[in-house]
């Protein structure tokens, strides 16, 4: 039997506190950086009215922004799956890596992704170096059967970068925020 099925199927309570306070820093940070039209996005988003994504906006987007969208839904439901299945099955093994492949695939694609800078990158793009640092850390420390350490750093990069970015993506008058609450 693997080592790597003797995981735990739910996050230990110490990660679900770190993540906590993570997941205030970030939106204290937001805040902070937000402050001058943070008023504005809160009236916005008091009139949202969700509905059917609107697909003439979304197919208006750049090939590469489809591409980053459609990468980041599929980790994003493949993620889901594999936080909630059991982990060192030949299921887990062969989605991750097809989920280590999305992610890799998502944050490659933002490299390319500059428009809300002017051309150049922004501060989300540390976001994409960290994944690309942490995702093949991650896949060596499942190899090597350092369990612990490709836990702490998948449900990381799951629960971390697809919440924070999901948050950051649906801002109010952002084009994901407009595609289905505007």
């Amino acid at each position: 039997m693997s080592s790597l099925s003797q995981t735990p199927a739910r996050p230990p309570t110490a990660f679900r506190r770190r993540f906590a306070i993570t997941m205030a820093v970030v939106a204290l940070g937001l805040a902070i950086a937000l402050r001058g039209v943070l008023a504005q996005m809160v009236q916005v988003a008091a009139t949202a009215h969700p509905h059917a994504p609107d697909l003439v906006l979304l197919g208006a987007l750049s090939p590469v922004i489809k591409v980053h969208l459609g990468f980041a839904m599929a980790a994003l439901a493949l993620g889901g799956v594999l936080m909630t299945a059991r982990k060192g099955r030949a299921f887990h093994r062969t989605a991750g890596w097809i989920w280590v492949s999305t992610v890799a695939v998502t944050a490659g694609s933002t490299l390319f992704i500059t428009s809300l800078n002017h051309g150049h990158w922004s501060v989300l793009h540390l976001f994409t170096g960290w994944t690309l640092l942490i995702l093949p850390l991650a896949v060596v420390w499942a190899r090597r059967h350092d369990v612990a350490r490709h836990r702490r750093a998948m449900m990381g990069l799951f629960y971390g970068g697809f919440a924070i970015n999901l948050v950051v993506a649906f801002i109010p008058g952002r084009t994901l925020w407009t595609a289905f609450f505007g």
